[in-house]
């Protein structure tokens, strides 16, 4: 009887631990990654460029290609620049904008990526789309998994910390996004990939049940796989579904609509998903979630990100449009703005009693 398998995208090396970076040359001198030792490290003018002094003794084939602003331009430039030279991988070191970037480029020249995140602000370290600032505001951008991930615990502690709470925002959002996969396939009969939707779930309640917090390794731990385990579900998927419904088309409006307010993807993700939980009638586990994000100091109401009511509501009246033809909580409801306000009075009442 013959056995039917599938091959699953995923990263050839996940390195999560304290002191993960003393490891990166042996990582990258693997064959499968780069023999010869010659890379093109991409940096930010933060977190990057602080590490470079440690780890360029280390790497001294590669060579530093420092990246301004983490845009679609930046990121084209910055594969035109490699062009020039014969690498084998491009490293992506810093923050989830250096590494979108990093991805991109990556794909544009046809090399493979290895992330070295310094912060765990969202799934973007493992996940196969890139999101990138553009002339029309924000966009995403397919490209391959990242061939490795390191992630530091030690780096990752020097980190803000509001960007290690992002991440959890990010990884709770999953919850919401399946929920949303699972209304499209009752409603409109939306194919659903069980193995992408279950990875994405279990990484979302990994975080939402963890009793630590962000001075906790064991938290972070949990936190860095559920984000890789994200990315991983998006890959097998074909597309964003596992880790982004009604809680993202949310965080995406208020990103197209005020973009020189927007607070941290996380932060708006992990709000939208308390709201979407709470329009799709799961009032318990809308104060769940609710709980959760206020015990990590993560917003719960729009106020606490500089959003007035309105704004919210607008946004919420605006979300549908930035993904067509996603079916979510959002789409199913069709709500008038004022049903949306009502609705939002009703969440807001909710999750403070």
């Amino acid at each position: 009887m013959p056995v039917l398998t599938r091959l699953i995208p995923s990263p050839v090396s996940v390195d999560i631990a304290a002191g993960a970076l003393d490891n990166l040359a042996g990582l990258l001198a693997d064959q499968r990654i780069s023999s010869s030792g010659r890379l093109a490290v991409a940096i930010s003018g933060g977190s990057g460029t602080a590490l470079r002094g440690r780890l360029a003794p280390a790497l001294p084939g590669a060579d530093w290609y420092e990246v301004d602003g983490c845009t679609l331009d930046a990121a084209v430039q910055l594969a035109d620049a490699m062009r020039a030279s014969h690498y084998d991988a491009v490293v992506g070191l810093g923050g989830g904008k250096i590494i979108d970037a990093a991805k991109y480029a990556a794909a544009r020249v046809g090399l493979p990526m290895v992330a070295v995140a310094t912060n765990l602000s969202h799934d973007g370290i493992c996940s196969p789309v890139s999101i990138l600032d553009n002339d029309a505001g924000r966009g995403s951008y397919g490209v391959p998994t990242p061939i490795a991930l390191v992630v530091d615990l030690d780096v990752i502690r020097e980190a803000p910390v509001r960007y290690v709470r992002s991440g959890i925002g990010d990884a709770i959002s999953n919850l919401s996004a399946v929920a949303d996969w699972e209304l499209a396939h009752r409603e409109t009969g939306e194919q659903i990939d069980g193995l992408a939707a279950a990875m994405a779930r279990q990484a979302g309640e990994a975080v939402l049940r963890h009793p630590g917090d962000c001075e906790d390794d064991a938290f972070l731990t949990v936190l860095a796989e559920a984000l890789v385990l994200s990315g991983i579900a998006m890959s097998i998927a074909g597309h964003t579904r596992p880790s982004s419904g009604a809680c993202h088309e949310i965080s995406h409006a208020l990103d197209l609509l005020y973009p020189r307010r927007s607070a941290l993807h996380g932060e708006q993700v992990g709000l939208g998903a308390a709201f979407a939980t709470h329009l799709r009638g799961e009032g318990e586990r809308a104060a769940l979630v609710a709980e959760v994000l206020r015990r990590h100091e993560l917003p719960v109401v729009p106020d606490e990100i500089g959003f007035g009511t309105d704004e919210f509501v607008a946004a919420v009246a605006f979300a549908p449009q930035t993904r067509p033809g996603r079916y979510t909580i959002l789409e199913h409801l069709d709500l008038t703005t004022d049903e949306i306000r009502d609705a939002y009075a009703d969440y807001v009442k909710a999750i403070s009693s």
